[in-house]
Formats: structure tokens, sequence, C-alpha cells
């Protein structure tokens, strides 16, 4: 089982653009349009695939809020920052 992550740990690691509650993680961003939003939303994908740890995502027009959280857990784990910092690089890139 994957530990949950301490206050500090939290606090270390710096996801300054998301809000962090005691179980999850939130980023809202706004992009261009809602093509670039649904971009977002499939490269988005890929990398949730790939690190087999899936975001909520709830798309509205062209804003984006991204929800992390290990449900298995119970709470906040380095699977959720390092996904938090892949989709901070994703929507960087756009």
């Amino acid at each position: 089982m994957t530990e949950l992550l301490t206050e500090r740990e939290i606090e270390d690691a710096r996801l300054t653009d998301w809000t962090v509650s005691e179980k999850s993680l939130t980023r809202t961003v706004e992009l261009t349009s809602f093509p670039a939003a649904i971009a977002v939303v499939n490269h988005v994908a890929d990398a949730a695939e790939e690190a087999d740890h899936h975001p909520d995502i709830d798309i509205r027009w062209r804003t984006l809020t991204f929800t992390l959280s290990t449900h298995s857990a119970g709470g906040l784990t380095q699977k959720d920052v390092d996904l938090a910092r892949r989709i901070d690089a994703l929507i960087a890139s756009r």
C-alpha cells in the first residue's frame, strides 16, 4: 500500500497552483478554447494511464478542474504529487 504524505511533505512539494485539502489536490485552469482544453485532457489521460493513477476531471467549456487523491490509501500520496507535476508540465507546454 502507498503511504500517505505528511502535511510537511505536501508543503515541501511546493505545488503552488494547486489547492490542498486533507485528502486531495485541486487545480483549475482556463485554456484559450474548448478544443485546447480537450487537447490538454487527452494529454493528461495519456499521462494518467502511463502512471496508472487517474485524476477526476471536470470540463466546463474551456475551464478544466483536476482533482487528485489516492483513494485506496485514503488521501494524498507521492502518486498525487507526481501526477500534479506532470499535469503542470502539460499545461505549461500549451
